[in-house]
């Protein structure tokens, strides 16, 4: 039950982002004078719509999209004698960019609100190489050399760590005189020493100095393997874990927000780039293969893992993933290809950079860009996206990427 409750609701949050889209457009539009016609939720036949002022709003039976239909979205697009002063072509330059630019501008506000909600009620997700302290735990003696798992201890006694006085989120900056600017680093340092050992921490903007009694214990190598005969040796341990999130009051959730919504950017951008050479490990999806939880998925298998992270109790990482595909969503709207809004924002600026430097030469505007003639890179693409969109969506039914349990 709370597994269909999670898909609904990923299903609802992605149509209410879809609904802002085409709000983003219509408000910008409007409040630039132009005329929006119709504002719909959905493709096919209609369920229901009504009109209010001079737009018909509606919805209609296939969720798989929305459409904000704007007066004189292209030169080419018929206008009546009433419209054609408030004609989405009659307006500068930098309206238009605007009110094309708005539908991914929802996607990424949506996807800042979600972030900040996270940061404030369940943290973010910590910097996953820097060296700071999570939770402290007890320390086992041993380790199994086959599983890798820790041998039962006493999750009452004190660890080394708790002893010290090390508190989640203090950065630990050496052990024992060696820096450690990442957590591997600091782990690493840790398995070298035994007995009393110098720790600098930073804590609240401030260094401060504290002797930790390193335990010996019986642990497999570094870069032990599962199932292999790994043997045992003797390195260090605190009991001590690496810090997964970042909890931040309203104030301080702010900044922490924005910075985190650059990585969210950066990410995004470099799977767009490394998004064909993943295509392959869809085809092996589809073909029964493990699933590769690096290869793309679609709204199914995103909706998919919402309702496994609902089932779980994992809201926090279901408002995670509703925020990273907002982001892509918007990031790959604004790609410069037709019939993506940064296709038609590039036809723009490209008719503003030519008409500018005609008018230094003396020269007389050129007509408007006839889009007729890019119909055929803009049939081309829509075919590729089809075909990648059936295939992702077809390796999430048959072999779907699921949120571990």
């Amino acid at each position: 039950m709370s597994f269909t409750l999670g898909v609904v609701l990923f299903a609802l949050g992605i149509g209410i982002s879809i609904a802002l889209h085409e709000a983003g457009h219509m408000w910008t539009a409007k409040a630039f004078g132009m005329k929006v016609r119709r504002y719909y939720i959905g493709f096919g036949p209609k369920v229901f719509s009504f009109r209010r002022g001079e737009t018909e709003y509606g919805l209609k039976w296939i969720p798989a999209g929305g459409f904000c239909d704007i007066a004189g979205m292209t030169a080419l697009d018929p206008v009546t004698t009433e419209e054609a002063p408030r004609a989405f072509f009659k307006k500068a330059t930098w309206k238009r960019v605007v009110v094309l630019s708005a539908g991914s501008g929802m996607h990424f506000l949506i996807g800042i609100v979600l972030l900040y909600v996270l940061a404030v009620f369940s943290g973010l997700p910590a910097d996953n190489t820097s060296a700071l302290a999570g939770r402290t735990g007890c320390v086992p003696a041993t380790q199994n050399p086959v599983t890798l798992a820790p041998s039962p201890c006493d999750p009452n006694s004190i660890s080394p760590a708790q002893r010290a006085g090390i508190q989640p989120g203090d950065k630990i900056l050496s052990v024992g005189g060696t820096p450690t600017p990442t957590w591997s680093d600091t782990v690493n340092a840790i398995r070298e020493h035994t007995g009393p050992t110098a720790f600098v921490l930073e804590r609240d903007g401030h260094q401060i100095d504290v002797s930790v009694d390193v335990a010996t214990v019986q642990r497999t190598p570094v870069l032990a393997q599962p199932g292999h005969p790994n043997p045992l040796e003797s390195v260090g341990a605190i009991g001590l874990a690496q810090l997964t999130t970042v909890q931040y009051n309203p104030v301080t959730a702010v900044p922490a927000t924005f910075l985190f919504t650059g990585e969210m950017f950066r990410a995004t951008w470099q799977g767009l780039i490394m998004f064909p050479e993943k295509v392959p490990a869809v085809l092996k999806a589809i073909g029964g293969a493990p699933p590769d939880l690096n290869r793309p998925v679609s709204v199914v298998g995103a909706s998919i893992i919402g309702g496994d992270a609902a089932e779980a109790g994992q809201w926090a990482f279901f408002l995670l993933l509703l925020a990273a595909l907002n982001f892509f969503v918007g990031v790959f709207n604004l790609v410069p290809l037709l019939p993506l809004d940064g296709g038609h924002i590039a036809v723009n600026l490209y008719e503003r950079v030519r008409d500018s430097v005609r008018q230094r030469l003396g020269k007389a505007k050129m007509p408007p860009v006839d889009y007729t003639r890019l119909l055929p890179v803009t049939y081309a693409f829509i075919l590729v996206l089809g075909a990648i969109s059936l295939l992702t969506i077809t390796a999430d039914i048959v072999n779907p990427i699921r949120f571990p349990q």
